[in-house]
C-alpha cells in the first residue's frame, strides 16, 4: 500500500530524518508507536494509518498557518512581525515573594495561578525534571505547586505529549505553558480539519514563551564538561541582556559562557524556525529587554496580549493586582519586532539552502504572506551583494 501525505512514513522522512523535528511532543502519546527518548523522538514501529494526527499536529508539516492565524486570532490584530497583538506591556507579579527563584518577573507563574484560582483552568501542563535532569511535561492540578516549576534550562521538553495524556472531556479546561513550536501544535490541533475531530475548545489556555532556540542534551553536555561541570550542577541558567554569553548558575558561583560556543549545541531544527514570540499562544511572554541596568531588566517580562481569552486573563490580573504593569515605550515593541524579523530571514535562508528552492519551503507554503514578505526582503538583500 503506498501510504499518502500525512501518514507516519511521511512524517519519519520530512520531518525527522530531515532534522526538523523540534520535540515539542505533539506526536507523542497519540499512539504507542511514538515515543520520546535521550533527546529525539523515535518510531518503535510502523503504523499503518494512511493518514494520522501524528502528522496533522507537527510543527513541521505542511499547513496553511496564515489561515490558522485567522482563525484564531482578530485580523486587526495581526501583524506580519510578531503574530496577533492586542497590547504590549512590562510586567511582573505584584507579589515580591512570587519573584523569588523564578526565571525574571514570574509572570507566567502569576497568571498561571490566577487562571487555576478562577476556575479559568484546573490544570496546567509545565515542563519539569527527571531524574536524569531530562526536561519532560508535567500535568499540575495543585495551584500552589505551580511554583517549583517556574525556571527555564533552554532544552527540549516533549510538553505537548503531556497534553496528550489528558482526558478529551479535561483537555479544554487545561492550561499549557509553551514555546513557539509547541504552541504551533496546539494551534493546529485546535483547527485541524480530521473526520470525527472537534479540537475547537482546546486546550483552555496557551501561555507561550519567548525562544530562539533550544539546545542539544548531547552537546550540551559536552560543552559544561569543558567547563568542568555536570547537568546536575546548575541550579539555573539565563540569557542577559545586552550580554552575548549565556550564564550558568552553580552552588560554586556564576559562570559566562560566550555564546559564540553555545551556538554549537543549538538543536538543528530551530535553524529554521520562524518564530520567536510563541505567535499562536493567547499571551506570550519574555525576558524584557530595556533601559541600562541589565539587572533592573532581570526583573521584570514583556508580555503580548493575543487573544480575547488572553486579554481577559490579564485584565483580571491587572485588576486584582496579580500583576504589575509598566507601560512599554514604542521603541521596544520595534525592538522586539526587528529581532523577530531577523529569526524569520535566517530561518526562510537556512530552509531556501537546505531544500535548494524558493518554492519547496520544507514546511511553509511559498505563498504565505508572512513567508513572502521575508523571502522578498531577502532575495532582494541578495540582489544587492
Amino acid at each position: 500500500m503506498i501510504k499518502k501525505p500525512g501518514s507516519q512514513t511521511e512524517l519519519k522522512k520530512n520531518v525527522l530524518e530531515q532534522s526538523l523535528c523540534t520535540g515539542c511532543g505533539a506526536c507523542v502519546g497519540l499512539c504507542p508507536y511514538q515515543v520520546f527518548y535521550a533527546d529525539r523522538t523515535v518510531q518503535l514501529f510502523d503504523c499503518d494509518l494512511p493518514e494520522g494526527k501524528c502528522w496533522a499536529f507537527c510543527p513541521r508539516t505542511p499547513a496553511d498557518y496564515d489561515h490558522i492565524k485567522k482563525s484564531l486570532f482578530n485580523m486587526d490584530d495581526l501583524t506580519p512581525e510578531i503574530g496577533a497583538v492586542k497590547g504590549y506591556y512590562f510586567s511582573r507579579a505584584f507579589d515580591p515573594r512570587l519573584r523569588v527563584n523564578v526565571q525574571h518577573g514570574g509572570t507566567v507563574t502569576a497568571l498561571l495561578e490566577l487562571a487555576m484560582g478562577e476556575g479559568m483552568i484546573d490544570s496546567a501542563v509545565v515542563s519539569s525534571r527527571n531524574e536524569e535532569f531530562e526536561q519532560h511535561g508535567l500535568l499540575v492540578t495543585d495551584q500552589n505547586q505551580l511554583r517549583g516549576y517556574s525556571k527555564s534550562w533552554f532544552t527540549v521538553s516533549p510538553t505537548v505529549a503531556a497534553f496528550n495524556r489528558i482526558p478529551d472531556d479535561r483537555k479544554k479546561r487545561a492550561g499549557v505553558v509553551a514555546t513557539p513550536c509547541q504552541a504551533t501544535a496546539l494551534a493546529k490541533m485546535k483547527t485541524a480539519e480530521i473526520p470525527g475531530y472537534n479540537g475547537s475548545d482546546l486546550p483552555g489556555l496557551v501561555i507561550g514563551l519567548f525562544c530562539g532556540w533550544t539546545l542539544s542534551m548531547e552537546k550540551f553536555y559536552n560543552l559544561l564538561g569543558r567547563y568542568g561541570l555536570s547537568i546536575t550542577d546548575l541550579t539555573g541558567m539565563d540569557i542577559p541582556a545586552g550580554k552575548n554569553i549565556l550564564e550558568l548558575f552553580t552552588a560554586g558561583g556564576l559562570i559566562s559562557v560566550p555564546m559564540a560556543e553555545v551556538d554549537h549545541c543549538v538543536r538543528t531544527a530551530c535553524r529554521y524556525c520562524m518564530d520567536s514570540t510563541a505567535e499562536f499562544a493567547d499571551l506570550s511572554v519574555g525576558a524584557a529587554r530595556f533601559g541600562k541596568d541589565c539587572e533592573e531588566m532581570r526583573g521584570w517580562n514583556q508580555i503580548i496580549v493575543r487573544s480575547d481569552r488572553g486579554k481577559h486573563l490579564f485584565e483580571l490580573a491587572v485588576a486584582k493586582h496579580v500583576l504589575q504593569i509598566r507601560e512599554a515605550p514604542p521603541s521596544a515593541l520595534l525592538e522586539l519586532k526587528n529581532a523577530a524579523v531577523e529569526k524569520k530571514k535566517k530561518a526562510l535562508k537556512n530552509i531556501v539552502e537546505k531544500s535548494h528552492s524558493t518554492k519547496n519551503l520544507l514546511y511553509l507554503k511559498s505563498d504565505d504572506p508572512v513567508v513572502r514578505k521575508y523571502l522578498g526582503v531577502e532575495k532582494k538583500r541578495k540582489g544587492k551583494l
